[in-house]
């Protein structure tokens, strides 16, 4: 036992499992994957240059990711592989701290590995994880202020508690310039840990906090990280080629944004299947009338007959990086194959559904009161265990404020990878209260099914990549046979870096600098296919594209389709080139 604590094996552990899937997976493809790619060019950028220099359609800061993905391409050689490597090292790094956080907030070493894994090996997390998206980043940064709060709020002395909320701070505030909503938790949850520190709980009669020095040194603590966030959006905001995104939506369509977001938070308990499916038991001991009214509740959100996605109801609900077909994808030509049928996508909707309502039914009936019977003692090493107003006061304002920031991304379309920071939160919450009133320990069958989910992300994670090799194998094909990639619609994402190497920006209309960047792009004919997002790549004039089929658009081009492998199936996937246009209107020379 003091082996494993010396060395924290069950957090080693939890980055290893990641580690081993992300690689089983494959992710190696030298093409942009959603925004990625952006990203990556600017990290190749500041390898070569020592500046940062955007490329106009970044609205993360993007800041110490950049410097670590430089480090690579400068040890490593440059490729989109080296530098989303960067990323899988901090995606390891975050599965360890966060194995450490839930144990600090009152888990068992084994419930809090099981909780973490759970969060880590998801799909949407193991996919993120092999990008060089800023989701992972960010979540770092939060993952380190929660350790700092929790540290704090345990620490037996003013000045240790200081140390800690200082660690927070800074942790926070530098590795929050990667993606500025991280920087919630300096800005919300600091403020939550000092107000717990100094004002302990509702027997405090005192009108004046007890302990002062820590009021002063955290309040001190939040207005220098304060001035720092302030300094880097001053920054920020004065580079050329960035995007800048408003606080408020331009528009507030009520219903629309009510189902969006409901659309976001019907998946995360699909994402935290092995963690969703441990209260069910529970079901027998609640009332079935609190059952049917969640029932009934779900089914008004989930299923009205107002909502414009058509399957709703059915998991994975937002549809975004994690969806029916597999990994996020680029292509807008046909249908992708599909990956979970509807008769598997039913029984982990009617799986996911069901845990929720048995959760919410345990906590209504339960009023999150703690079960004296059954309340795990905490390790010896971390005596303080929260109660459920401490865990409330330090999550719950920075979750209300989480949420209420994606309103403005709501009010568009809302996207899966948003739920990465309230995973973790509800993956926290479960576990703890799991261990507190239901069973000391999480039961074998949640282990079977985080494997399972294991095995389902990464062969979806491995599927992605494939089919990103083969769109690159395809782009070469096509410009063997002559045609530049400047006429070829291979999906937005290589069609962004096409535009980059033409023009040195994307054509974003958000730009604020340099003035007048941006140039609109004429319409493409009616009826005809077209680029998606062809605005923002107005050097890119497709006359093919590539396609899930060969009878889309108009019909199949003279190139030879590419097939790609897909776990578990036997039968390879395939993309095809088609033309844009018939034959007869091709210009002279093009095949």
């Amino acid at each position: 036992m003091q082996l494993v604590r010396r060395f924290r094996l069950h957090a080693l552990f939890c980055a290893l499992a990641l580690l081993l899937c992300a690689l089983l997976s494959r992710p190696y493809a030298e093409t942009g994957v959603a925004d990625d790619g952006l990203y990556i060019r600017i990290a190749q950028g500041l390898a070569a240059t020592g500046h940062i220099v955007y490329n106009g359609n970044t609205t993360p800061m993007l800041g110490w990711q950049l410097y670590l993905g430089a480090a690579f391409i400068r040890l490593f050689g440059f490729s989109f592989t080296t530098v989303r490597m960067s990323a899988l090292l901090v995606a390891c790094l975050t599965a360890f701290a966060l194995q450490r956080t839930m144990v600090r907030a009152g888990q068992r070493e084994s419930n809090a590995t099981l909780c973490t894994l759970a969060v880590v090996l998801c799909p949407l997390y193991l996919m993120l994880s092999v990008t060089y998206m800023t989701d992972i980043f960010g979540l770092f940064a939060l993952v380190l202020c929660l350790y700092g709060c929790l540290r704090a709020l345990a620490a037996q002395s003013d000045g240790a508690a200081i140390g800690w909320l200082v660690f927070a701070v800074a942790t926070n505030a530098v590795f929050g310039t990667a993606r500025q909503i991280a920087w919630l938790g300096l800005l919300v949850m600091v403020p939550s840990t000092v107000y717990l520190l100094c004002w302990p709980g509702p027997r405090s009669t005192h009108r004046l906090p007890e302990r002062r020095r820590v009021l002063v040194a955290g309040m001190l603590a939040c207005m220098v990280g304060g001035a720092f966030l302030l300094a880097c959006m001053g920054w920020f905001l004065h580079q050329p080629y960035n995007v800048h995104e408003s606080l408020l939506p331009k528009s507030f369509p009520v219903a629309h944004i009510l189902g969006q977001m409901a659309q976001l938070l019907l998946e995360a308990p699909f994402l935290l299947l092995p963690l969703t499916v441990l209260a069910l038991p529970e079901l027998r001991k609640s009332s079935p009338r609190v059952i049917g009214g969640l029932t009934l509740g779900y089914f008004l959100v989930g299923v009205h007959p107002f909502h414009p996605h058509p399957l709703f109801v059915l998991e994975p609900s937002c549809g975004d990086w994690v969806t029916a077909s597999g990994f996020f994808n680029s292509i807008t030509n046909g249908e992708p194959p599909v990956y979970l049928g509807t008769g598997v996508r039913v029984l982990l909707t009617v799986a996911s559904v069901g845990g929720l309502i048995a959760w919410v039914a345990s906590l209504i009936e339960g009023g999150g009161k703690r079960d004296p019977n059954r309340e795990i003692q905490a390790e010896p090493a971390h005596p303080q265990s929260l109660s459920w107003r401490e865990r409330m006061v330090l999550l719950g304002p920075f979750t209300g404020v989480y949420l209420l920031l994606l309103v403005p991304r709501a009010s568009t379309r809302m996207m899966d990878r948003y739920l990465l920071p309230l995973l973790v939160v509800a993956a926290l919450w479960m576990g703890r209260y799991y261990q507190e009133r239901i069973g000391a320990r999480i039961p074998a069958v949640a282990w079977v099914l985080t494997a399972l989910m294991a095995v389902y992300s990464t062969g979806v994670t491995y599927n992605g990549f494939s089919l990103y090799r083969a769109v690159v194998s395809l782009a070469a094909e096509v410009r063997r046979a002559g045609v530049p990639d400047t006429r070829v619609d291979h999906g937005w994402a290589y069609n962004f870096d096409v535009e980059l190497q033409q023009a040195g920006h994307i054509n974003e209309p958000t730009m604020a600098l340099p003035a007048q960047a941006y140039k609109p792009a004429p319409l493409p004919p009616a009826g005809q296919c077209h680029a998606y997002f062809y605005d923002n790549t107005p050097h890119v004039q497709p006359l093919y594209g590539i396609a899930y089929q060969p009878d889309v658009c108009a019909g199949p081009a003279p190139f030879a389709p590419v097939h790609y492998s897909r776990w578990p199936y036997r039968s390879p996937g395939t993309l095809y080139g088609v033309r844009y246009a018939p034959a007869a209107k091709l210009p002279a020379g093009m095949p």
